[in-house]
């Protein structure tokens, strides 16, 4: 399991009556970016506390960094969990200072680090102002750079998307590629399906403490059939009129969507309107990861 850097082996915890794991099993390769999706409640926090081993799992096994316990690597992990918490008496420098010497980073190293965290997360101007007097969305960031000035080896992030504006989500979604591509891995979970869709090499959705699915995104979408059509005419005005085999036909900008009756072949469709207008695209419309999730949660109820 050495190209692993994390194995889930039928992982279950409950709390009093109510299952929030049940019989989880996962394996994330080493390199990549790994999402955890799934509705409010569906047991992603509860799954990355285990996985830190600050709850333990009533039964099953997990393996972090080719270790029995994250405890034995903790210098070679930075977590941010959903609850957010910073020293607020602490200025910027200091807060990135402190964790960075508790996670093993040599002194002479510490302030090359924080210096190169304050400036990534465009916190510099701000380095001595104290966390109470950040902003929110400063705070996150700050909070973001405090899970990784140690440099760590497994990034572990529960909903590191939350509070951020489209400026700040692009550049943590930056930081988590780059990471990719040194070789480390992250972890990290969400509920916001199109932004895993953007950046995910590996996807788990699960539901009520159950995997429902998991693999690439190419995987789980080949797992399943379209009824939907985009095509683009050469006329950005045309929209045809009743077509066989077509429930509903919307437009989409400059291209119209085709939603195929039940029994509608694609094919035939496509001939059908070759017959009416130059067509200058004509793509299936494959569904996306709310399309799939919402799909196998009601086939589950």
């Amino acid at each position: 399991m050495e190209d692993y850097a994390l194995v889930l082996e039928n992982v279950s915890k409950k709390f009093g009556d109510t299952v929030a794991v049940d019989c989880l099993d996962a394996a994330l390769p080493a390199g990549c970016i790994y999402g955890f999706l799934g509705p409010n409640g569906a047991g992603k926090t509860t799954t990355l506390r285990m996985v830190m081993d600050i709850i333990r799992p009533d039964s099953g096994t997990i393996r972090v960094l080719g270790h029995s316990a994250a405890g034995r690597v903790k210098d070679g992990i930075g977590y941010m969990p959903e609850e957010r918490g910073l020293y607020r008496k602490m200025t910027a420098r200091r807060v990135l200072s402190f964790i960075a010497g508790i996670k093993g980073v040599l002194p002479a190293e510490v302030p090359i680090a924080v210096n190169h965290w304050l400036r990534k997360v465009g916190l510099e101007d701000r380095a001595d102002s104290k966390v109470e007097e950040l902003s929110r969305g400063m705070q996150q960031k700050l909070q973001f750079a405090a899970t990784v000035v140690s440099d760590p080896q497994l990034v572990i992030l529960d909903e590191p998307f939350s509070g951020l504006d489209p400026v700040n989500l692009d550049l943590v979604k930056e930081v988590m590629s780059g990471f990719r591509s040194q070789g480390k891995t992250v972890i990290f979970s969400t509920h916001m399906m199109e932004q895993a869709e953007k950046i995910c090499d590996y996807l788990l959705l699960i539901n009520k403490g159950r995997k429902v699915i998991d693999g690439t995104l190419e995987q789980i979408r080949s797992r399943y059939t379209s009824d939907r059509v985009l095509v683009e005419a050469e006329d950005p005005e045309y929209l045809p009129g009743r077509l066989p085999g077509v429930a509903e036909v919307t437009r989409q900008g400059r291209k119209i969507e085709l939603v195929l009756a039940e029994g509608g072949d694609s094919q035939k469709i496509l001939q059908a309107l070759a017959g009416r207008t130059r067509l200058r695209s004509w793509e299936i419309k494959l569904p996306d990861l709310h399309e799939i999730f919402v799909r196998l949660v009601r086939e589950e109820r």
